[in-house]
């Protein structure tokens, strides 16, 4: 080695912000090993690499002893002392046993451990540019599939979407730009790992903060998510400002704003709803888009009853009770939906609101 190699080892410090000192603590090191692997030996050594002219020096330390057991590892004091006269017993002696070879051998580890050392140094960057970005949103380019998992190409790393993440209607092929949400990153043995998802409700509320103003500057702020990927969603958003329609905002100028969602999601279908303090007022906003008479509120059960006309039922309760299903997701209450007849027929005879009533009415959670 040489000054081009201490140079070199300057230039890497100011491109990847490696420290030098770190590189040549970890070629000494390294060169230890390859000593004496390469040279056959088992004694204590130490190497030197001179932090201006590059000069590698090999040494043997040997510890000061009376009667020498291992010419290995000891050295006597009679020995040590033609050496230096100051040498005592158990001081550690340092002999140069530079090999002639030596510097091929040097250049390679070195090679080797740079070469590591910057491949770390760089999953370490992707790893901490990552980490701050997880429960975020990304846009990437489909790489490659296997039985189990989409990879998808961010730039600098590969990310992994599991294909159980991918909605119903996702339908992906090489080249194809996606956004989808971080889940987790790991920092493993092979790099950071990025794991993705496309039916996460975090996906849903991030979509809506990119394409929402009023979201992004806190003026709107989405306050619960429900979602059954592919499918519909329902999001409770509330205003800040009195002045600042939220539901409005979300939807958009005739609606451009949530169907730019919509066709990211494949078509699935949003209902945005007012977020209330008022828990009967919630509760009847978020089985949107049916109409609601009247509710009833059973804190002790954190359970609302709801009535709805007699034609409203069906959409009340929505296709397999998925609309009543998600309401009950997006307010965190269990939902019991009656008819209008339902609820003149039962509490017209003065019937109290009992486990035998919840059992003929519909119930979701």
């Amino acid at each position: 080695m040489n000054m081009d190699f201490i140079d070199a080892l300057s230039e890497i410090e100011r491109e990847k912000g490696i420290a030098k000192e770190i590189l040549i603590d970890a070629i000494e090191a390294a060169l230890i090993s390859s000593y004496k692997r390469n040279f056959n030996t088992a004694q204590n050594v130490r190497v030197d690499i001179n932090r201006q002219t590059g000069l590698i020096k090999v040494y043997a330390r040997k510890t000061v002893t009376e009667d020498v057991l291992d010419p290995r590892m000891e050295i006597s004091l009679d020995a040590a002392r033609e050496l230096n006269q100051n040498f005592q017993l158990n001081d550690i002696v340092e002999i140069e046993v530079t090999p002639r070879d030596f510097g091929r051998i040097a250049a390679q580890t070195a090679k080797q451990v740079v070469t590591q050392r910057i491949r770390e140094a760089e999953r370490g960057l992707i790893y901490h540019a990552f980490i701050d970005r997880e429960e975020d949103i990304v846009t990437g380019t489909v790489q490659r599939q296997d039985t189990r998992s989409l990879f998808l190409d961010l730039g600098k790393v590969e990310a992994v979407l599991p294909l159980t993440e991918l909605m119903p209607t996702d339908k992906f092929g090489h080249g194809d730009r996606i956004k989808a949400f971080i889940t987790k990153v790991e920092n493993t043995t092979k790099g950071p790992q990025i794991m993705l998802s496309r039916t996460h409700p975090g996906l849903l509320k991030r979509l809506f903060e990119l394409e929402v103003p009023e979201i992004f500057d806190g003026v709107v702020e989405i306050r619960s998510v429900a979602r059954e990927a592919g499918f519909r969603s329902k999001i409770a958003v509330y205003s800040r400002n009195p002045e600042v329609d939220p539901v409005g905002s979300c939807v958009g100028p005739k609606g451009t704003r949530v169907q730019t969602i919509v066709t990211e999601l494949r078509g699935e279908k949003i209902d945005i709803v007012r977020w209330s303090e008022s828990v009967e007022e919630y509760v009847a906003n978020a089985l949107s888009p049916s109409k609601v008479l009247e509710v009833d509120v059973f804190e002790s059960e954190k359970m609302a009853r709801v009535i709805v006309p007699d034609y409203q039922l069906s959409l009340a309760i929505g296709i397999k009770g998925q609309n009543a299903r998600l309401a009950a997701k997006l307010t965190g209450w269990k939902i019991d939906i009656k008819s209008e007849t339902q609820a003149e027929q039962e509490f017209g005879r003065e019937k109290t609101y009992t486990e035998e009533m919840k059992q003929d009415s519909v119930s979701l959670e």
